[in-house]
């Protein structure tokens, strides 16, 4: 099994807003280009308070998954060192995966060479433990039958298409289906506003767009299921008195099917 730096802090003393930056590479290579230098120095020149917590690296398909997996975390390493000597703060714990080649491809190979920067930046906020340790956790304690929810997962309204924001939190179920190789869930979509007589199919799109990003990403389907339960479960009764009881409604769920 590939080795990977997982670690996470249970407590921390600020509030995050994720975000990604993609550096990208030329072919068979490993060391920054000058659009590359150029991307990463724009976004340092930003002059935000950034704090990097994970680096991914990716690989077009040409070449050995072996030797692929080996030049992904060599970019991957390439780009840490540089945002090191540029004084950009680096999580100590911080998450460092090679996806080589084992991702969803895209038809333009040069996308496909690239290290994923995912940073946060910092907001005097105090709060207790961090969403993706709060994801960890759960599925760590988890039972079969357990419903887990998908933390901070948003969609555009009336849409099965995942706000950018909350990608981070899709590469987060991403690596605990890997590093939980006997996991099997059922994704679960729910909606709110609605009443119970009106069909709606957006919490079934929902559940699928989750369910057909694992199966891109190399997640054997036989681990996986997927369904829309519209508001048939609502947290709050419908209708909702407010925006928040909304979002409570609004959710994506996973359910333990085997663990």
């Amino acid at each position: 099994m590939r080795k990977f730096i997982v670690l996470f802090l249970l407590f921390s003393m600020f509030s995050f807003a994720q975000a990604k930056l993609d550096v990208y590479f030329d072919f068979d290579k490993y060391d920054l280009n000058e659009q590359a230098y150029k991307k990463i120095n724009s976004w340092i020149a930003e002059g935000k308070d950034y704090e990097v917590t994970k680096l991914y690296g990716f690989c077009d398909s040409k070449g050995t998954n072996e030797y692929n997996d080996t030049l992904a975390l060599k970019r991957v390493y390439t780009v840490y060192n540089f945002l090191k000597q540029s004084k950009i703060e680096v999580k100590k714990e911080i998450e460092i995966r090679g996806f080589g080649e084992d991702f969803e491809q895209s038809s333009v190979q040069g996308e496909n060479r690239r290290v994923t920067i995912i940073f946060q930046e910092k907001k005097e906020i105090p709060v207790e433990v961090t969403s993706e340790q709060k994801l960890k956790d759960k599925f760590k304690g988890s039972k079969i039958g357990d419903l887990i929810r998908l933390p901070n997962f948003y969609f555009f309204n009336n849409s099965a298409k995942i706000v950018p924001k909350s990608q981070p939190v899709l590469y987060d179920l991403l690596c605990l289906m890997n590093d939980n190789p006997k996991l099997k869930i059922e994704i679960q979509g729910h909606i709110c506003c609605k009443l119970p007589n009106q069909v709606d199919a957006v919490s079934t799109a929902r559940a699928r767009a989750i369910y057909n990003f694992l199966i891109l990403n190399k997640i054997d389907r036989k681990r996986l299921s997927f369904k829309g339960y519209g508001v048939s479960r609502p947290i709050h009764p419908i209708p909702e008195k407010n925006s928040q009881e909304e979002d409570d409604n609004r959710r994506v769920e996973i359910m333990i099917v085997d663990n």
